[in-house]
């Protein structure tokens, strides 16, 4: 708490009467990282709302952009302190994944009902077309890193937003001969 205090230039006191325990500084300090991360992904996801003339490309960007965010050291941390501490924090675990995932999921699901009322792609429940999309983002980049104990190079990123991104784009685009080069 003293090291915080000085970071703050504030006296010991003050942190605690705002924070009032370690408890509640952690919550804080977790409920920060999450609204960071989850501003980053929702950046990557906003760039779908112009696929432009290749929406294979405009997909592989945000996947990547996406892939990165959560990749980060800071993306990998918030995950692993979330599982690690939501025996304990049990709330705090829903409220971290309510302000990441769960958003990030709308986001993308209403990026991807506005391309399908555009006629980019096919008629389909976004909801279910973005947990899809995400879920074949999200489990090689669990399984590749170990749960987020290794860190992944940018080339095997990219490597998994390329296999995401066409085996995703093969169900869901309006012209499956665009899914892939």
């Amino acid at each position: 708490m003293q090291e915080i205090a000085d970071e703050a230039g504030v006296a010991k006191p003050t942190v605690y009467n705002h924070l009032t325990d370690k408890g509640t500084l952690f919550r804080e300090a977790l409920l920060t990282a999450a609204d960071v991360v989850s501003a980053e992904t929702l950046a990557a996801v906003d760039t779908l709302r112009d696929v432009g003339d290749d929406p294979r490309q405009a997909f592989l960007d945000s996947a990547y952009r996406l892939l990165q965010v959560c990749a980060s050291e800071r993306g990998r941390s918030l995950h692993r302190l979330a599982y690690a501490q939501a025996e304990d924090f049990a709330d705090l675990a829903l409220q971290v994944q309510q302000r990441t995932s769960v958003r990030l999921r709308e986001a993308l699901a209403d990026r991807l009902a506005r391309l399908a009322l555009a006629g980019r792609l096919r008629a389909c429940d976004p909801d279910t077309a973005a947990e899809q999309y995400l879920a074949l983002l999200t489990g090689p980049l669990e399984a590749r890193s170990r749960m987020g104990a290794r860190k992944i190079p940018p080339t095997e990123l990219r490597t998994v937003a390329e296999a995401a991104t066409d085996t995703f784009l093969r169900a869901y685009l309006k012209d499956p001969e665009k899914a892939a080069p």
